[in-house]
């Protein structure tokens, strides 16, 4: 918790917000990039059929 006050009073509350947001939005992209490359393998292997 500390951590986070020295933060924010170094680098302003703007600043360490847009941080964890882009953190957060980060982790979800991956995940959606690994569901959409799934989808793309199942849709590819059920045209072969």
């Amino acid at each position: 918790m500390t951590d986070y006050l020295s933060a924010i009073s170094t680098v302003g509350f703007p600043v360490v917000v847009t941080f964890y947001l882009l953190f957060r939005f980060e982790k979800k992209l991956s995940e959606n990039t690994k569901v959409v490359n799934l989808l793309y393998e199942l849709i590819k292997n059920s045209k072969r059929k």
